[in-house]
């Protein structure tokens, strides 16, 4: 038996313990010995092909790129790679329909029916927008059923779905929920989501290499993911896939993003003000706060309380939510994150604007959430350890 991984997983902790804490975003050396030390156990004990990770230091971007994007052609990943974001891509679909807000083209207290009449006067229509977009329309499911694949059999599904409560009530995390914001959001666009994510929300955030249809002319920068069998894998389209799961993005985009949401005030009236939307709680779940897209921890964070917040109890259970009124602005440090994944990829991403501090972890491999999350705060808190977590 290879003991190998298993043992760098024990001595990486103490290998980080004893790196100097970073505080100069120019001390490139010293940030790559950080993420060195967290991440590289983590791709030898899953078995990860390739990795590419953005830390961000005082606002300015740092790439660090392991193993490759094909293992057929030996590719090997950089910041320019694409990986598949999986559930990340709710950030976007959440941006999305926050900027739609921000131009007047709906309000994320309508509800569905005003957009799909076909909707109108059904329980789901019930649910005002936002509740769609924090999951607590009532416990609609993580998935659509197989047998859902056009548009008149989503229309059906949500015209016999019946809820498990009142909206604003219960969190279940649901790819219908927040695929149906942001079908809607489309809808109000005059749009098609792919096109509207493409032309409008990409461009204004300065993310030139993203997409939810990868062109050929980016197909040789598009990873293959890899599946439990070692099995090259993409991502199957589905119902909502873009909205919910489907954007495709490089280490070197993804940090623009999270530069932009840490801060905003580079771009334009409309997107700035989505942007800094994403960041307002409206659910406690336990110990998160959950957001348009984003899920929020007083920061600094425990990484016990961070992992309760990331794990298959939130994921996959219904929690109750209790709303925050009015919803939460931050007013104080506060770290945002998300996590993703298909069969064949796993993200996560994570930032603390007041320490202007975040890290892009894009992986062709889905290897477990705990592992990310152990790997990402072990880096967080050396680059701004702040006080005792709360």
């Amino acid at each position: 038996m290879n003991v190998l991984p298993k043992c760098l997983a024990l001595i990486a902790p103490v290998v980080a313990a004893c790196l100097p804490l970073v505080a100069r975003a120019d001390d490139d050396a010293g940030i790559r010995g950080i993420v060195d030390a967290a991440i590289r156990p983590v791709i030898q004990q899953y078995d990860v092909p390739g990795m590419a990770v953005a830390v961000i230091v005082d606002g300015r971007p740092h790439f660090y790129s392991y193993g490759v994007a094909s293992r057929q052609d030996q590719t090997p990943v950089s910041e320019n790679t694409l990986f598949e974001l999986g559930s990340v891509s709710k950030t976007f679909t959440a941006t999305l329909a926050l900027y739609a807000q921000e131009t007047g083209a709906l309000s994320l207290g309508d509800h569905p029916g005003r957009y799909m009449p076909a909707l109108a006067g059904f329980p789901v229509d019930r649910a005002s927008l936002l509740e769609l977009g924090t999951y607590s329309a009532g416990g609609l499911p993580l998935q659509f059923p197989d047998a859902v694949s056009d548009d008149a059999q989503m229309i059906d599904y949500f015209r016999q779905w019946q809820p498990d409560a009142e909206p604003g009530v219960l969190r279940r995390y649901s790819n219908p929920s927040i695929g149906l914001l942001g079908h809607v959001t489309a809808i109000a666009l005059k749009s098609n989501f792919a096109d509207a994510v493409e032309s409008r929300l990409f461009p204004a955030l300065g993310l030139n290499r993203s997409y939810v249809r990868v062109p050929q002319g980016a197909m040789a920068r598009y990873a293959w993911g890899y599946d439990k069998t070692n099995k090259a894998i993409r991502v199957n389209p589905g119902m909502f896939d873009a909205e919910a799961y489907g954007i495709k993005s490089s280490a070197a985009d993804m940090a623009r993003f999270v530069q932009a949401n840490i801060d905003p005030a580079g771009l334009e009236g409309p997107m700035r003000r989505a942007v800094e939307g994403s960041h307002t709680g409206y659910f406690r779940i336990g110990g998160m706060v959950q957001g348009l897209g984003w899920e929020q921890y007083p920061y600094p964070v425990s990484l016990q309380r961070l992992q309760a917040g990331n794990s298959p109890e939130v994921s996959m259970k219904p929690n109750p939510a209790v709303k925050l009124t009015p919803p939460r602005t931050p007013s104080g440090a506060t770290l945002f994150n998300k996590t993703g994944a298909t069969n064949g990829f796993g993200a996560y991403v994570a930032f603390v604007p007041e320490e202007r501090i975040g890290i892009v972890m894009l992986a062709n491999r889905n290897f477990p959430i705990p592992a990310r999350i152990d790997a990402a705060h072990a880096i967080l808190s050396r680059l701004a350890p702040g006080t005792k977590p709360r």
